[in-house]
C-alpha cells in the first residue's frame, strides 16, 4: 500500500512511458556491451560485469532517495498551498457568499461577517431579500463590471456561476479618489448675450452703464454661487472655467440662469436672452473651449435663449426655460422664416430660385421646394438650372421632371432667366451664399431682393443686402430646411407632388451620406414628411447608381491617397483629366470611411483652366476653415474650393501649407 502512495505521489513525468523506455533502452545497451565484453576478452566482460551491477545498485538507491524527497517536497508544497488558500479565504479582505440552489445565502466568510455586523444574520435568507441590486448582478453574471453599495461601502462584485459563489472586493476608497476626481474635472463654457446690441442700440450712455451695472452684479453674485470664474471676453460674450461638480449642481437646477436673466431683464422692458454653450472631457483647455464654442453656435443657431452642454465624444444636452426650449425654438424660427419668407414673395413681381454651379440633389431639391411653396401662393416662380452643367444624378432626374409639365415649365436656363428678371423681383439662393458660386450670380445685380436658404456656415463672403437670411449650420441640407416650412404655408394651392418629394428627399439622402453623416432628430422627421407625401425611394435610388466609368475613375482617385499627418489624407487626379464635381466629393466620402481618416482631401481639375478642391470631415478636423483659406467655405465637416490658373501639383504642396499651419 506504502508503495502505491509513493508512486500515485510522483510527478506525471516520472510515470511518463516514455522516460521509463529510454531507461530500459540505456540499460539494455549497458547489458549488450557486457555480452560483447565477454565475448572478446573473458577479464574485459567480468569487469563490465562489475561495473553494470554497481550501475543498477547505484541508480536504484539514489532513484530512491530522490523519490522520496521529491514526495516530500510535493507534500509539503501541496500542504503550503492549501493553508494558504484557507488562510486567504478566512483573513483577505474579500467578501465571500455561498448560495444553495434556492439562492439562499448558505455561508460568508469571516471579513464579510465584520463587514455585515449592523445587519442580522443573514444565513438562511434570500439573496434578494437582503440585497436586491446584487441579486440582479447574480442573475445576470454577463456585466463583469459591477459595482454595488452595501453598508456604506462601494464593491465590485465577481461572479462564479458554478460553484455558487460571489465575491466582493472592497473598492471604496479607489471609488471616492475617482469620485474626487471626476468633480474636479475642468470645464470649460462660453456665456452669449443673444441680443444685447439690439436691447442697449436704444439707450443713452448712462442707462447702457446701468445695464451693465446690472448684468455685473448679477454674474459676481451666480458666480460666487457657483465657484464658477468668469471673464467678459466682449460687449456680450464671458467666458467661464468651473468644475464637473459645480456643472453638476447647474444641472440639477436645469440652468435656471436662463430664465432668472430674462425675468429680471423683462422687469426694466429690456428682455434679455442668454446662451451657453460646455465642455468637458479628456481634451486640453484648448481643445474644450472649440468644443464649448461649437455648442455656443449650436445653441444659437437653435434660435439662443438656452444652454447645451456637451462632453468630448458624447451627445449634447439641451436646457432652457420652464418647457422643452429645443423643440419650441425650432419650431417658432421656423414658423417666422416661413411667414418672412411668404411676405416677400407675395410683394414680388416673379421668383427666381437657383442653387449653385453644378447643382447636387441638395440643390435641385431645395429649388423645387422653394417654387412649390411659391405656386402655393400663385406666385409665378422659375427654377434657374443649367442643363449643360448637371451630375449624372441630377440629369436623371431632369429626366424624370420632363414628365411632369407642371413643375418642369418652370425650369428655365440662365439666360433666360437674365432676360425675364427684373427689379421688383424676389432671387431665393438655396444650398449657398456666396454670389460667386450660383448658377447666375448675375441676377443679383438686375433686382434689390434676394434671399438666402443654406445649410452652410455662413463665410466672409457673402450675399449683398439680403432681405431675409435662413443659414442653420447644423441641419443635415437645405432641402431638410425647406422641408419644415411647407407646416406653415397655406394648403389653398396645389400641395408638393411626388416628384418634388422625392427630389427633396434625395437631397437628404446624398447630404447625409444615406443619414450616415449629420443627421439629427429633425432630418428624420422631415424625411418622414416627405414619404408621406409621396417621395419614391426606389426613384432616388435608380437616380443615385452609378455609371462604370466613374466608379474606375473614383478607385483610381483612391490609389493616389497620401497622409499629409494623422488623419489628414489627400488624393489627386492626374493634371490633363478633368473630373466631374460630383467624382471628387463621392471620393471624399469613401476615404472618410477608410480606417485612420478623420479628414479627406481630393484635388482634380475640374475644366482647362480651373482646379477643385472636395473636402470632408468626420468632424474632428474643421475642414470649412481650411477651405476658407484657399478661397472656397462651406460645412464644418463639408467644405470645397475652386482656383483658377494653377495646377494640380501647385495646389497640392498649397493644400499641405494650409493644412499643417491651421492643425499645428
Amino acid at each position: 500500500m506504502n508503495n502505491k502512495v509513493k508512486e500515485d505521489s510522483l510527478p506525471k513525468f516520472l510515470k511518463d512511458p516514455s522516460l521509463r523506455l529510454i531507461i530500459f533502452f540505456a540499460l539494455a545497451i549497458q547489458l549488450i556491451m557486457t555480452l560483447l565484453s565477454f565475448i572478446a576478452y573473458m577479464w574485459l566482460g567480468a569487469i563490465m560485469l562489475v561495473l553494470f551491477v554497481i550501475t543498477l545498485i547505484v541508480f536504484w538507491r539514489i532513484g530512491n532517495i530522490y523519490i522520496k524527497e521529491l514526495n516530500e517536497y510535493i507534500k509539503n508544497l501541496s500542504y503550503r498551498i492549501k493553508r494558504g488558500e484557507q488562510e486567504a479565504l478566512i483573513k483577505m479582505p474579500i467578501g465571500i457568499l455561498l448560495l444553495n440552489e434556492k439562492n439562499q445565502i448558505e455561508w460568508l466568510n469571516p471579513y464579510m461577517q465584520t463587514q455585515l455586523a449592523k445587519t442580522d444574520n443573514v444565513l438562511g435568507e434570500a439573496l434578494e431579500e437582503i440585497h436586491k441590486e446584487l441579486f440582479e448582478c447574480y442573475s445576470d453574471s454577463s456585466n463583469l463590471d459591477n459595482l454595488i453599495e452595501w453598508e456604506n461601502k462601494i464593491y465590485q462584485v465577481t461572479i462564479q456561476k458554478d460553484i455558487h459563489a460571489i465575491y466582493l472586493m472592497d473598492i471604496t476608497e479607489y471609488a471616492t479618489i475617482k469620485e474626487e476626481y471626476e468633480d474636479a474635472r475642468p470645464v470649460v463654457g462660453w456665456l452669449f448675450l443673444d441680443n444685447y446690441d439690439e436691447i442697449t442700440q436704444g439707450l443713452d450712455d448712462r442707462g447702457v452703464s446701468g445695464f451693465d451695472s446690472m448684468l455685473t452684479t448679477y454674474f459676481s453674485n451666480w458666480g460666487r454661487q457657483h465657484g464658477i470664474f468668469y471673464k467678459r471676453i466682449s460687449s456680450d460674450k464671458y467666458f467661464l472655467l468651473l468644475n464637473r461638480k459645480e456643472l453638476d449642481r447647474l444641472e440639477k437646477e436645469k440652468f435656471n440662469i436662463i430664465d432668472n436673466i430674462r425675468d429680471r431683464t423683462s422687469k426694466r422692458n429690456l428682455p434679455l436672452t442668454i446662451s451657453l454653450g460646455l465642455s468637458y472631457g479628456e481634451e486640453t483647455f484648448d481643445k474644450l473651449a472649440e468644443l464649448a464654442q461649437s455648442n455656443l453656435d449650436l445653441a444659437l443657431g437653435r434660435g439662443g435663449d438656452q444652454a447645451i452642454v456637451k462632453a468630448v465624444d458624447d451627445e449634447p444636452r439641451y436646457y432652457g426655460g420652464k418647457t422643452n426650449p429645443m423643440e419650441k425654438r425650432t419650431r417658432v424660427r421656423s414658423r417666422m422664416i416661413s411667414q418672412a419668407m411668404q411676405k416677400l414673395m407675395n410683394d414680388s413681381e416673379q421668383i427666381f430660385v437657383m442653387g449653385h454651379k453644378s447643382p447636387d440633389l441638395d440643390a435641385i431639391g431645395a429649388s423645387l421646394g422653394v417654387a412649390r411653396i411659391a405656386m402655393m401662393l400663385k406666385k409665378k416662380v422659375f427654377v434657374v438650372v443649367d442643363q449643360e452643367d448637371l451630375s449624372d444624378d441630377v440629369a436623371k432626374l431632369m429626366k424624370e421632371i420632363q414628365k411632369h409639365e407642371q413643375v418642369n415649365k418652370n425650369i428655365i436656363s440662365p439666360s433666360d432667366a437674365e432676360k425675364q428678371i427684373g427689379p421688383e423681383d424676389l432671387v431665393v439662393l438655396v444650398d449657398h451664399h456666396k454670389p460667386v458660386l450660383s448658377i447666375a450670380p448675375t441676377l443679383l445685380k438686375k433686382t434689390r431682393k434676394n434671399m438666402v436658404i443654406d445649410h452652410h456656415r455662413r463665410g466672409e463672403e457673402f450675399t449683398e443686402n439680403p432681405l431675409l437670411v435662413y443659414i442653420e449650420p447644423y441641419a443635415s441640407s437645405t432641402a431638410e430646411l425647406i422641408t419644415e416650412l411647407f407646416e406653415y404655408v397655406s394648403t389653398d394651392g396645389d400641395p408638393i407632388n411626388r416628384i418634388e418629394a422625392t427630389a427633396m428627399l434625395g437631397g437628404i439622402v446624398v447630404d447625409t451620406n444615406n443619414f450616415s453623416l449629420r443627421t439629427g432628430s429633425r432630418t428624420f422627421d422631415a424625411a418622414s414628411y416627405l414619404q408621406s407625401v409621396g417621395a419614391n425611394s426606389t426613384m432616388i435610388q435608380r437616380l443615385l447608381k452609378e455609371d462604370p466609368e466613374k466608379y474606375l475613375q473614383r478607385s483610381r482617385l483612391i490609389e493616389t491617397i497620401e497622409f499629409v499627418r494623422d488623419g489628414v489624407a489627400i488624393a489627386s487626379g492626374d493634371n490633363e483629366t478633368i473630373y466631374h464635381t460630383v467624382t471628387s466629393a463621392q471620393t471624399a466620402d469613401t476615404m472618410l470611411s477608410m480606417s485612420g481618416v478623420e479628414a479627406a482631401f481630393v484635388i482634380t481639375r475640374r475644366s482647362e483652366d480651373m482646379v477643385g478642391i472636395s473636402a470632408r470631415s468626420l468632424g474632428k478636423i474643421n475642414v470649412q476653415i481650411i477651405m476658407e483659406k484657399m478661397g472656397g467655405g462651406g460645412h464644418l465637416s463639408n467644405a470645397a474650393t475652386q482656383i483658377d490658373g494653377k495646377s494640380v501639383s501647385e495646389i497640392i504642396e498649397e493644400l499641405k501649407e494650409v493644412i499643417n499651419a491651421q492643425l499645428d
